[in-house]
């Protein structure tokens, strides 16, 4: 029986012999590597805090204690450690285990996260409510080093020199965020990594000063009060302190009873405190450790070679994206690629590779890249945000303010639109439509397959104004490659006309959506098939063409119902008194769970099968 076996419920690692406690770690990496090689998932982030999450499991008590995960994707051995081992053959699967905190999986559990720096103000909540209520629970938040370029970090920071109340941050350090952190807290980081001299040699000097007879022990009062100043030397800046918040390390983030004394002893201070950790990410799995970028989040691979199973063929939309930015910037050298710490994940790279002076990764600020670029479009300028869908969420108030208010010409190049799959409710690129369409100046495209993409990317940049592109993740469509009509502003794409019923769909939904028309060619009856195109501003013109020679127009799209496509195409018609029904076609008013993108369209009846059936009950 390995000691991994022994853990079967929370709070059984404090059942575990502290000498067996390295031995602990190596089991859970094994079955780590073992596990995420068949289900796929983040690897690298897990495999550099296991020690970590030990030591916090032996210094809390769960569910009473609470422990939030800034992001989430790092919370495996967490899982783990709390009783759910057996599941993580299910991790990522549908109707399986989550690969982010979930309260509704878990009481071990205390909040869901998915996004970056996030964390801290949660985990002060709680630590106020916790006063409020008069209660005792330890609460501590992790995260990451790449999040401290995120926002909400230092507000949270602000906030807890004022409240003053106990809430210990760890803050786990791996030089990483997805990609190689940035700016200038990372060079800070950078600067503490090294200041362990300091911490030896004020603890040195005290203990010998302890020993000195009198006079000793005022020396060492002495030598206390004036640690500010030593910090100064050997720490430059201490920053944390500086905002009211107690410092300590940085300590081996691989030492479980260092990092347990320390963790216990902050608990016991009713104050904020952070505690810096230093990992190494991808520990223990060579080809995770050399190579942590991609196994940051990767498919399933073969443990032996390091190398992805069944690898997609054929282009990505991601690489498709990357492709066309470089060949439009060689030809406009006024183009310029902004990225959020995603720069591997939205294709920047590739363009930094070939034009590193217009290249710009901000790290996780989102509102910043989007400023950013209002600021570079008001000079002239053609900056393209290439983001992911979820992440774009978080600029909302600078996308409208600052972006389409001056109507300033930035391309938002939108990565992960609609269902991603196995990242579940956070990650569901399913909402930009909504919260996009209503804002005033701002295009908003979808293409229906690879070319249309980089068409729409040459309309985008000889364009004067902020165009937003959709694409969905993964293998770019090829189909419908004959289908060329010249990208014209507002204009849909009529691909073959019939009667009775059109089928209008919209970006990576035409392709589910080819299905269904054929499907329709097969029983005889000729439906009129259309590629949306441009989602605002509405084809009216088309939309008008559809009505009048139509029974039936049926919305296809795989965004949020509320604020989508198929409502803006229904209030319209509404507001024209026009007799065609409209069936809308799109998600629910619902957070969508995990699961493939095939699982969670049958799910969600947005599937051709799903569809076909519900147009045929209208018929009927």
């Amino acid at each position: 029986m390995s000691i991994l076996d022994r853990i079967q419920e929370p709070n059984d690692i404090k059942k575990i012999d502290e000498k067996d406690l390295p031995e602990l770690a190596q089991d859970i990496r094994e079955f780590l590597i073992a596990n995420v090689s068949e289900t796929g998932g983040h690897l690298a982030s897990n495999l550099g805090c296991v020690e970590l999450t030990i030591a916090l499991h032996r210094a809390m008590d769960f569910p009473a204690d609470k422990l939030v995960w800034d992001v989430g994707h790092q919370s495996y051995v967490h899982k783990i450690l709390t009783g759910r081992k057996d599941q993580m053959t299910t991790l990522r699967k549908f109707g399986g285990l989550s690969g982010f905190p979930k309260t509704s999986e878990s009481d071990c559990d205390a909040f869901n996260t998915g996004h970056s720096s996030t964390a801290m103000s949660a985990a002060l909540g709680m630590a106020c409510a916790r006063g409020i209520k008069g209660t005792q629970e330890k609460i501590a938040a992790v995260v990451g080093d790449g999040s401290f370029t995120g926002g909400m970090v230092y507000e949270a920071l602000n906030n807890m020199a004022e409240v003053k109340t106990g809430c210990l941050v760890v803050l786990n350090d791996n030089e990483m965020s997805i990609d190689h952190n940035v700016g200038g807290m990372s060079s800070y980081l950078s600067k503490l990594r090294v200041g362990q001299p300091y911490n030896d040699l004020k603890n040195g000097i005290e203990k010998a000063l302890m020993h000195i007879p009198v006079a000793g022990e005022k020396l060492a009062k002495g030598l206390k009060r004036s640690k500010d100043s030593l910090k100064q030397i050997f720490v430059p800046g201490m920053f944390f302190e500086e905002m009211g918040v107690t410092y300590i390390g940085p300590i081996d983030g691989h030492n479980i009873r260092m990092m347990e004394e320390t963790f216990r002893r902050a608990f016991k201070l009713n104050k904020p405190i952070l505690v810096h950790v230093k990992t190494i990410k991808g520990k223990g799995y060579k080809y995770a450790e050399k190579h942590p970028c991609y196994f940051h989040g990767i498919s399933s691979f073969d443990v032996a070679t390091g190398k992805v199973k069944n690898v997609e063929k054929g282009l990505s939309y991601t690489a498709v994206f990357a492709r066309k930015l470089i060949e439009l910037g060689t030809e406009n050298n006024r183009i310029v690629a902004i990225t959020a710490a995603m720069s591997k994940g939205t294709g920047v790279n590739k363009f930094a590779e070939e034009f590193p002076d217009r290249t710009f990764d901000v790290g996780i600020a989102e509102e910043h890249a989007v400023t950013f670029a209002a600021g570079l479009a008001a000079e002239g300028m053609i900056p393209v945000v290439a983001v992911y869908s979820s992440f774009l969420q978080r600029a909302y108030d600078q996308i409208l303010h600052d972006v389409c208010m001056q109507n300033l010409h930035v391309i938002f190049a939108i990565d992960r639109s609609g269902l991603v799959g196995a990242d579940g409710e956070t990650h569901q690129g399913i909402f930009d439509t909504a919260f996009l369409s209503h804002i005033p100046n701002l295009v908003i495209m979808a293409p229906k397959n690879r070319y249309e993409l980089t068409r729409a990317m040459e309309w985008a940049v000889a364009y004067d104004g902020p165009v937003a592109i959709k694409y969905a993740r993964g293998q770019a469509y090829y189909g419908l490659k004959d289908y060329n009509e010249p990208v014209e502003y507002g204009k849909s794409e009529i691909l073959r006309e019939g009667s009775e019923i059109a089928l209008v769909a919209v970006g990576n939904m035409v392709e589910e959506t080819e299905k269904l028309y054929n499907r329709f060619l097969q029983e005889g009856r000729q439906v009129t098939f259309v590629n949306a195109r441009f989602i605002k501003p509405l084809d009216k013109e088309m939309i008008d063409h559809l009505a009048e020679t139509h029974k039936l127009i049926v919305t296809i799209e795989e965004g949020i119902l509320h604020g989508g496509y198929g409502a803006l195409v229904e209030e319209y018609l509404e507001s024209k008194a026009s007799d065609v029904k409209v069936l809308p076609i799109a998600i629910e008013d619902t957070f969508v769970r995990h699961g493939s993108v095939e699982e969670l369209r049958k799910m969600l009846k947005i599937d051709a099968e799903s569809i076909y059936r519900r147009i045929r009950d209208i018929m009927e």
